[in-house]
């Protein structure tokens, strides 16, 4: 029997990586136009949307039995 959070863990895994790339195009906004009310919010976007990625990588660690040993077969 197969993992029985493995279709959680592979939505949270694309989640995860979606949030990582929003976060990458807003320090690359903020990059462009230093010193800016942009660049500002664009920051602090980024802190927000890396606070949700790594809240859903601690879920995905949660779920996952290879990183806690488990064998749910």
């Amino acid at each position: 029997m197969s993992d029985p959070y493995e279709a959680i863990v592979e939505r949270l895994t694309s989640i995860e990586e979606e949030l990582r790339d929003l976060a990458y195009e807003r320090l690359t906004a903020a990059a462009a136009a230093p010193d800016t009310d942009e660049a500002d919010a664009a920051e602090k976007e980024e802190k927000r949307l890396l606070q949700a990625r790594r809240a859903i990588a601690k879920a995905i660690g949660a779920l996952s039995p290879a990183m806690h040993g488990e064998d749910f077969s």
